[in-house]
């Protein structure tokens, strides 16, 4: 069975990656296959990134207050690409009502401070387990 691969990105101006550091590093303790794009991404750059290495994950960490337009840009670019089955996920500062609004725009789950790596593994294990059941079309 292949391996479920995440991509992760901090895209605009946030110089801030601790965070996403120990978030790779944890999926990969889990056995995952993690790809992280470094700092300072373009939603342009995070999209052909995820293409290119086939991932089924991208997770974005933001802490620029840009999400609202990050996070709907790359989910477009998805979308222009014909990628919609790579499953958009992220973290960062984001207000509880903005992150609502992202998800019902259909970008999945939004990890605030305070998550556990543990629950950022069991979140893409369920949906990687509710994808594989799925019927391909």
């Amino acid at each position: 069975m292949k391996k479920t691969r995440i991509l992760l990105a901090k895209p605009g101006l946030d110089g801030h990656d601790r965070g996403i550091k120990v978030i790779a590093a944890a999926l990969r303790d889990a056995g995952f296959e993690v790809i992280y794009t470094g700092l300072r991404q373009t939603p342009e750059m995070i999209v052909e990134a995820a293409i290119q290495e086939d991932v089924d994950f991208i997770g974005m960490s933001i802490l620029s207050g840009a999400h609202m337009t990050l996070f709907p840009d790359v989910q477009r670019l998805l979308k222009e690409k014909g990628a919609t089955d790579i499953h958009l996920f992220g973290g960062g500062i984001i207000p509880d009502t903005e992150a609502a609004a992202l998800e019902q725009q259909g970008v999945g789950k939004l990890f605030g401070p305070g998550t556990t790596t543990q629950e950022i593994v069991e979140y893409i294990r369920s949906v990687a387990g509710r994808r594989r059941e799925e019927p391909v079309m």
